[in-house]
């Protein structure tokens, strides 16, 4: 008897896959991790999905329903959980939006592994079956998407409000989507069609008015009053501007040193050489015809001292102190001028011009400071983004900042794909028939892929309180009679022609979705030990 038991061990041992069980248990909590994570987030996805509230450590509060920012935010602690946050930060680098996209695909998918590893199918089989099936996926997107020119600017509004839509502000989309487009336009540089560095396009976010308030200026906007404690200027026409990275005010001793003065005379002359030294360096500055400073801010000394800024409103000259180290690249090529780092290197040709830099006070009690009609103006930009409180206008900053990415999408992959779960059906139809043209495992793992892709339009239903399986089922038919574009329509609650519901977004952002979600699944089905290293 004992012989027969062993015989069908063995012979059990050579047909189906059998793992260890430690190697099994550690498969199945980086599935459970990664799914928990999916979960958190699936609730947010489309433009019915709901909104997070977000609460740190500090008790500063963030309401957002951008899946980067929630798993950013989110303190996760289970290794294979973490790289579901890794991957929607770099479906946040590479496409700017569908971050939410990303992590419920791969959330869909490690659920389908989970079956497939419970059949008792070999994890590598699965994850190589999975790379055949994304890049298929691809090659299937590509054949549906709609070439778009940037000529074309209808079509880019179109996918920069898709983007917007499911934001929390998503009742501005049509103020903020041309608003993106023209600024991603703007900044396109001739001799390199193809990249766009969004750092171009700053956003200067202020607080009160309402979001309808957002304007797209051209020229530089500075969050800031101009320094006139001495009745300076507010207001300059013809503006020469210099930037500067120095100091004027009197030159201090180092940190460890004093001087004792016991004097008064002394004391007299060194008041008398602060003075002189101010002025000399002010007169040298006045020589040059500039009329305008901006200062960089200092950390050893005051950047300018009362007595500095007396000089310099006698002289008529505008300034903007405390100027952001980080600000001056921009600064600088938005005006077309060099920084200044010495009085002695302050000459008139690494002056920037304007027409005008003026003070403009906002209706409530804000103000800010404008430079408009800049001379030979480099290819940049600049948002001025308004809001009531602090938390919509953190939010309409990243909604913002997603359909900047959007344009950028179109214009490194100028295709454009229907929205609203379209894609994902379609997808889940064409691989369901090619895996009935695949043998053995393969045809498995490829039609568990298209299954897992269902996830996107169920879960677009589900948000906005329509009948999951009844809305589905209906989408796979019309996509079996041959409707490629047909989708959810949120608003009506039905299927309707997608495109002609201007619900679009670019190619770049569903593929990128695709390949990075099932990468990061691969990964996490490989792994079969986790081990503690102190």
């Amino acid at each position: 008897m004992a012989s027969a038991s062993v015989n069908q061990s063995q012979s059990s041992k050579t047909e189906t896959y059998t793992d260890n069980k430690r190697k099994d248990d550690i498969r199945q909590t980086s599935i459970v991790a990664g799914k928990s994570i999916a979960d958190t987030v699936r609730t947010s996805l489309g433009p019915k999905g709901m909104d997070k509230m977000i609460v740190t450590g500090s008790g500063e509060v963030i309401i957002t329903n951008d899946g980067a920012t929630i798993l950013n935010k989110m303190e996760v602690i289970q290794p294979a959980a973490k790289m579901l946050v890794e991957l929607s930060k770099s479906q946040d680098i590479v496409a700017g939006d569908g971050t939410t996209t990303v992590v419920v695909i791969a959330g869909a998918l490690l659920k389908q592994c989970q079956i497939l590893l419970n059949n008792g199918i070999h994890p590598t089989v699965i994850s190589d079956s999975l790379h055949k099936a994304s890049q298929k996926a691809v090659d299937v997107l590509t054949a549906m998407a709609v070439p778009v020119e940037l000529s074309d600017r209808d079509s880019l509004v179109k996918s920069a409000s898709t983007s917007l839509n499911s934001k929390v502000v998503s009742q501005y989309s049509s103020l903020l989507a041309p608003l993106a487009v023209d600024a991603v336009l703007s900044v396109v540089d001739s001799a390199k069609p193809d990249l766009i560095d969004l750092r171009d396009v700053k956003i200067v976010k202020k607080l009160g008015g309402t979001v309808d308030d957002t304007e797209l200026v051209k020229g530089l906007v500075f969050d800031k009053k101009v320094s006139h404690s001495a009745g300076g200027p507010t207001r300059v026409e013809n503006a020469k501007i210099g930037v500067i990275q120095f100091q004027i005010s009197p030159p201090k001793t180092d940190i460890e040193q004093s001087i004792i003065v016991s004097d008064y005379t002394q004391m007299d002359r060194i008041l008398k050489e602060e003075r002189n030294y101010i002025l000399g360096m002010i007169k040298k500055i006045k020589a040059t015809g500039c009329n305008v400073l901006l200062i960089q801010k200092s950390i050893l000394r005051d950047a300018v001292t009362d007595l500095s800024l007396h000089y310099l409103s006698k002289a008529k000259i505008l300034v903007v102190k405390d100027v952001e180290r980080d600000e001056i690249e921009f600064i600088t090529k938005t005006l077309n001028c060099l920084p200044i780092a010495n009085i002695e290197h302050f000459r008139e040709e690494k002056m920037g011009r304007a027409d005008c830099v003026e003070e403009v006070s906002l209706g409530d009690g804000g103000k800010i400071v404008r430079i408009t009609g800049i001379k030979d103006m480099g290819k940049t930009t600049t948002v001025l983004v308004r809001g009531s409180n602090q938390l919509v206008l953190d939010e309409a900053e990243r909604s913002l900042h997603d359909a900047l990415c959007v344009i950028r999408c179109l214009v490194n992959k100028k295709f454009l794909i229907a929205g609203g779960g379209a894609p994902e059906i379609e997808l889940s139809r064409q691989l369901g028939a090619w895996s009935k043209v695949l043998q053995g495992m393969e045809s498995y793992c490829v039609r568990a892929f298209a299954e897992a892709l269902e996830v996107i339009p169920y879960t677009l239903a589900e948000n906005a309180g329509l009948n999951p399986i009844a809305i589905v089922t209906e989408l796979r038919n019309r996509h079996a009679q041959g409707e490629i574009n047909a989708g959810i329509n949120v608003r009506k609650g039905q299927i309707t022609n997608i495109l002609e519901e201007n619900v679009v977004q670019p190619l770049l952002v569903s593929t990128s979705a695709i390949t990075l979600a099932t990468e990061c699944v691969r990964m996490i089905l490989k792994i079969d030990d986790i081990i503690t290293v102190r």
